[in-house]
């Protein structure tokens, strides 16, 4: 045992509670910082306190001291509408009752939104502590509708409508194969390429004109949300050089589209009332029957393709005939403009939004493709007639769309020159016939 100890042993305790008291009294008045009356001195050593009242006297001076206040941001909470799905079905997934249903639906009923929902697109909640916040219907990129509580507990809706980018595309291509295959492998979309094929398709026969080494080239619009391509505009102007003949499409403003001196690309027929199609039979007076075996004229073009692809309407017109026609199956015959009729035969099912009587317009579905009638295969069976007399589809001069007045001209050829031009400065390397 040491000294110190022997010794404190002889001291009463309460002498040692009191030494024990002042001992820690000193300790505390030893260790208690002392008063800074001057500036700080970095010498002194980093464990002396710092004074930042300077510090905020100056950012005070400058500017007014602003709270930070950190707001979290929406737990949304986010739903996608699919086939079958309502209002009702979409609230139960996320936890939400009928009455939230009933409110949402009383507050949009003027606006109607949410009313329409389709599938594929998304519903975000924000729920908090069991109360429905906010709704908000993302429609695409571009539209969305937000329902959110006020502080007096009422839903107010409000859209929201962004507006993309857009920026010109320049695309062409030689033709090898097809304008499908030799599209796409150019980077033109499916749809663009049927847009294409659309604009040209009163000139060109897609199916029989097409040759190696004809030519396209296409400046289109794409649309861009925060530098992320979403989508595709318009065909701003199109050339096609077909077999040596050069077609050119400028789009005016009205949405059609014309060649550089104002004829419309549209003419009163379609070339074809199918797309994407091979030629089984040609019109042809001699031919003989493929099932009847006999020396029985073809007076119109048969066009073979899939069961169940679309027939467009030629021309806008009035129904005179839909129904059974003997060896012609379900027929449907349009009169235009009380000149020409138009036939379309072996269809393994109409559009039933036309009947006898109802006026449709040109490239409107009419039906599609079956084997009805006497047909060895599913294919169209396409008539044209000008007053009562057979002609070849293939070969009749259609008449023209009427063209652009002249003060229609002159919003157009400034407008149709410069788009020329773009198409000139990129070398395509074929004559801008101004057809």
């Amino acid at each position: 045992m040491s000294a110190v100890a022997k010794l404190l042993q002889h001291f009463p305790k309460p002498y040692l509670a009191i030494l024990v008291v002042l001992f820690s009294v000193m300790l505390i008045i030893g260790l208690w910082p002392k008063k800074i009356d001057g500036p700080i001195n970095p010498s002194q050593g980093a464990s002396q306190p710092i004074d930042i009242s300077l510090k905020l006297q100056t950012a005070a001076s400058s500017s007014p001291a602003v709270a930070q206040v950190t707001v979290a941001p929406d737990a949304w909470q986010s739903v996608t509408v699919k086939s079958g799905d309502n209002l009702s079905t979409l609230f139960h997934r996320v936890g939400l009752t009928a009455q939230d249903v009933y409110r949402i639906a009383a507050a949009t009923k003027e606006s109607k939104a949410l009313r329409t929902l389709y599938p594929g697109e998304q519903l975000d909640f924000v729920i908090t502590a069991g109360q429905l916040e906010k709704v908000r219907h993302i429609k695409n990129p571009l539209q969305q509708v937000v329902i959110a509580r006020d502080d007096q507990g009422a839903y107010q809706v409000e859209s929201f409508t962004r507006q993309p980018d857009v920026e010109t595309r320049f695309i062409q291509s030689v033709i090898s194969n097809s304008l499908f295959v030799d599209g796409q492998k150019a980077g033109l979309s499916q749809k663009k390429l049927m847009e294409l094929a659309h604009i040209f398709g009163w000139d060109i026969d897609f199916a029989l004109d097409i040759r190696q080494q004809d030519q396209f080239a296409v400046i289109y619009e794409e649309k861009y949300l925060d530098d992320k391509k979403i989508g595709e505009g318009h065909i701003l102007a199109a050339q096609f050089v077909n077999q040596g003949k050069v077609f050119n499409a400028i789009r005016h403003t009205d949405g059609n589209y014309y060649s550089p001196k104002g004829y419309s690309m549209r003419k009163a027929f379609l070339r074809s009332p199918v797309d994407f199609f091979r030629i089984s039979s040609k019109y042809n007076p001699n031919r003989k029957h493929p099932v009847l075996k006999t020396s029985r004229p073809h007076r119109g073009v048969d066009y073979a393709a899939a069961r169940g692809t679309p027939i467009k309407a030629s021309g806008d017109g009035k129904v005179i005939w839909r129904a059974t026609k003997g060896g012609y199956g379900r027929t449907i015959i349009i009169q235009h403009a009380g000149i020409y009729t138009t036939l379309y035969a072996h269809m393994s099912k109409y559009n039933s939004k036309v009947k006898k009587g109802t006026r449709v317009k040109q490239g409107q579905v009419i039906g599609y493709i079956g084997t009805s009638g006497l047909s060895t295969g599913p294919h169209l069976h396409y008539e044209f007639r000008a007053n009562g007399v057979h002609k070849n589809p293939l070969k009749v001069k259609f008449p023209n769309v009427q063209p652009l007045n002249q003060q229609q001209m002159k919003d157009f050829k400034p407008a149709a020159n410069t788009i020329l031009a773009q198409l000139e400065s990129y070398k395509l390397g074929t004559p801008l016939a101004a057809n």
